[in-house]
């Protein structure tokens, strides 16, 4: 009975001393720790509905924990800063120097962008014992005083910022209570102390992925025998492994020592029983290593001696008889003659077909008149975006020249050796991984193997970004192409994702009262996806189709700026006059936005149907939409716009998106992009309108649905060769608005026009503001397409 009262007293102090455990002993008694409560409310911007005023912070404000009146621990875990704080995110926590008798901070996950306080040693509590600000956008060097006065620390986590800079060995050494130390997932510079292994109450040590470097010391082990984790993985140690370290990797539950560059032998074979990972070094006795290449690389770039064979001699063989070495000798001469004669022969046959296409394309040309072919370097990039084809073409003078080049090492270690961990997604032209540069750069890094991508795939993006860096497309860094069977590109991570994420993450996001993303944004987001259209369309020689406009491909900024990727599959637009007639007959029989091999149709016009899907959802809200194209697809987008008309606004309310809160302007804005979706939608490529025009709609949205003051449709004709921007944009939908949504359209208007003719108008309807027909509509100048 004693014994169970006495498990019962060690199991209450157990929870008393547990991060963010919360024993209230009846109301807060200090007046220190309330006025640094809410110096921390003010500066990290928390919200009233998690702490709330005229409340007792012991017993109504989440993650404060109290005893005896007074706070001793601060949870920050699942807590939000309000909207105003959101948008200046600070590590200013200076209300903890009045929490006098703290024991835990805990603020894993919590935003505090920002170095960590150098006052944090000196000014936290002596009671202090748990700091965890793991995940916290934290970045800098880790200050020597920051640690210094931390003496009854027993848990430091780090993990998962931006912190860079050496390792502070003397502010470390003082540490000696401490049982849990987390400093992975950094940008570190040099060796890990050697003092950090003298701590002998060190239980779970964890420095994976930290960029840290150096040897193993062969004396100074002084971590407990019964220590859990020693996670040393995807960093830069290298050298033999000590005796001691291995009896260390023996006992405890959990060793990880993979993607480092130890080398010798690892005399561990049974892995210590299954608990010791060890791939990816440059161990000599042990499977799953690094290339010797590999190996022989990091050491000579160092200088440093490398124990591995150098050049491992071939086994020799007993030699052969000599009839038998004739033999061999005759069948490698056989083999070179045929190959040889098989080589000449496709030589040949290129040779012949190049001269047999030349003379034909000349030919086409002086027929139809059409401009001299791309250079060579486009015309190689069209080819292999546009037949897929697995020779990889060779990369152009100014492709190298693009961004940075990177060290693959450097990539691998930015990512943890291309962890699944890091891993974004699996995307159609390469696997995508969230990664930290050395200098605390974050980065998202796409992985181009055969595997996962036809070779050649990386080259039209490259040579598309080699035309320049535009404001609206992906932040491109640079590349590592050192590598023949695997290629690097290297990006600026982006905060808010791409829009699909944004608009889903948006809609669960109930507690933030913001269920979707607000209208100001949505037109922002299309008039940056149009304008980044518009670039490869009208400013780009000659005109570059994006063929991947879907609302993945568009990525968005701290500031939702729209930056546009998936390049990929970006190719120069089909040309009319170089398609010779098989070409034709088989894109007339296709569908007509894809080409004959069922691939994206590399045209403008393709471009704009996709852009008009994308619009669609903006309006709806409906996700998936544009990155689909099956029947069920069409049906929905069939059904949609039979309620986008020009004269009836008011059928906008059924297809809306219900989330959007927006007065009367911002609902003809929203009307006002409908209508332009509908016209990028036309079944028929040749109607839908160029780029420019949409931009111009976008940019101008009210225009779209409104009379403009003291213009007549002579004005109109005058302003462009097009009829200006309205005529091409509507003057082309016109046509096509039976064949978009075709019974309820027909009456609608016919219902609109018996009103005006019968002048019987209400007065909340807003047909007075509107065009007449005949100016809305104007016949567009010829019927040429208008890509052109």
């Amino acid at each position: 009975m004693m014994r169970a009262r006495g498990l019962w007293a060690l199991l209450l102090v157990a929870l008393a001393a547990a991060p963010g455990a919360v024993l209230a002993q009846g109301n807060l008694t200090s007046r220190s720790d309330l006025r640094g409560l809410y110096a921390l409310r003010g500066s990290l911007g928390l919200r009233a509905r998690d702490w709330p005023r005229h409340a007792d912070p012991c017993a109504a404000w989440a993650g404060v924990g109290c005893r005896g009146g007074r706070v001793v621990s601060l949870t920050l875990v699942g807590l939000r800063r309000t909207r105003l704080g959101r948008l200046n995110p600070r590590f200013q926590v200076d209300g903890l120097r009045n929490l006098t008798q703290l024991e835990v901070f805990n603020a894993a996950g919590f935003g505090l962008p920002g170095s960590i306080p150098a006052w944090f040693g000196d000014g936290l509590a002596p009671t202090f014992q748990s700091l965890d600000i793991s995940a916290c956008a934290v970045s800098g060097e880790i200050p020597a005083s920051a640690l210094s006065g931390l003496g009854n620390l027993t848990t430091l986590n780090l993990a998962g910022n931006k912190l860079s800079g050496p390792l502070p060995a003397a502010a470390l050494a003082g540490l000696t209570r401490l049982r849990t130390l987390n400093l992975s997932g950094n940008a570190f510079s040099g060796a890990l102390p050697d003092v950090v292994w003298s701590l002998s109450g060190l239980s779970v040590l964890d420095i994976s992925r930290a960029n840290l470097t150096g040897t193993l010391p062969t004396t100074g082990l002084a971590l407990p025998a019964n220590a859990q984790v020693v996670d040393l993985s995807g960093n830069l140690f290298y050298g033999i492994l000590p005796e001691a370290f291995r009896r260390l990797f023996a006992g405890v539950l959990l060793a990880n020592i993979s993607g480092n560059y130890f080398d010798g032998k690892l005399s561990m074979t049974d892995g210590g029983g299954g608990n010791v990972s060890f791939e990816l070094n440059c161990f000599l006795d042990v499977p799953g290593q690094r290339t010797q290449a590999d190996c022989q690389q990091f050491y000579v770039r160092r200088g440093l001696p490398y124990d591995g064979p150098i050049n491992p001699p071939a086994p020799q063989s007993a030699p052969a008889p000599a009839r038998k070495k004739k033999h061999e000798n005759l069948k490698y001469i056989l083999t070179g003659a045929i190959g040889g004669g098989l080589l000449l022969v496709g030589a040949l046959a290129a040779l012949v077909f190049c001269f047999v296409y030349s003379g034909r394309r000349k030919h086409d040309q002086r027929e139809s008149g059409a401009m001299p072919s791309a250079p060579s370097g486009v015309a190689a990039t069209a080819a292999v975006a546009a037949t897929g084809s697995t020779q990889p073409s060779a990369l152009s003078a100014n492709t190298a020249k693009v961004g940075d080049s990177f060290a693959y090492d450097q990539l691998a270690n930015a990512t943890s050796g291309f962890g699944e961990e890091r891993l974004i997604k699996h995307g159609h032209s390469g696997d995508l991984y969230h990664g930290v540069l050395q200098d605390g750069t974050a980065v998202v890094v796409k992985r181009v193997t055969a595997r996962v991508a036809r070779k050649g795939a990386y080259q039209a993006e490259l040579d598309l970004l080699a035309k320049g860096l535009h404001e609206r497309l992906v932040p491109f860094l640079g590349h590592c192409l050192d590598k023949e069977e695997e290629k690097v590109l290297v990006y600026r991570f982006v905060r808010n994702g791409d829009l699909s994420s944004a608009l889903h993450r948006k809609s669960r996001d109930e507690d933030e009262g913001m269920q979707s993303l607000d209208w100001i944004k949505r037109l922002k987001i299309a008039t940056g996806v149009a304008e980044a259209l518009c670039y490869l369309h009208h400013e780009c020689t000659p005109p570059m189709v994006h063929r991947d406009v879907q609302a993945s491909s568009v990525l968005l900024d701290d500031k939702f700026d729209v930056r546009l990727g998936s390049l990929s599959e970006v190719c120069p637009q089909e040309g009319e006059g170089h398609q010779n007639v098989i070409t034709k007959l088989l894109r007339f029989s296709s569908t007509a936005d894809q080409g004959s091999s069922g691939s994206p149709s590399a045209t403008c016009s393709y471009d704009v149907y996709c852009f008009g899907k994308v619009l669609l959802e903006l309006v709806t809200g409906r996700l998936g939409i544009s990155a689909s194209n099956d029947a069920a697809t069409s049906e929905w987008l069939d059904a949609t716009l039979r309620y986008v008309n020009i004269y009836e606004k008011e059928l906008m309310s059924k297809i809306i998106d219900p989330t959007l809160i927006i007065d009367e302007d911002h609902l003809e804005e929203v009307w006002a992009m409908a209508i332009v979706a509908k016209s990028c939608l036309n079944p028929r490529s040749s109607k839908r309108p160029p780029m420019k025009y949409i931009l111009k709609a976008l940019e101008n949205p009210l225009k779209v649905v409104r009379e403009d003051n003291g213009s007549t449709s002579a004005r109109l004709r005058a302003t462009s060769s097009r009829g200006s921007w309205n005529a091409a944009l509507f003057g082309s939908w016109r046509h096509s608005s039976s064949e978009i949504g075709p019974s309820r359209d027909d009456n609608i208007l016919k219902r609109s026009e018996t009103i005006k003719s019968s002048g019987g108008s209400n007065g909340d309807h807003s047909s007075s503001r509107r065009r007449q027909s005949k100016e809305i509509f104007p016949e567009p100048s010829g019927s040429r397409d208008t890509e052109e």
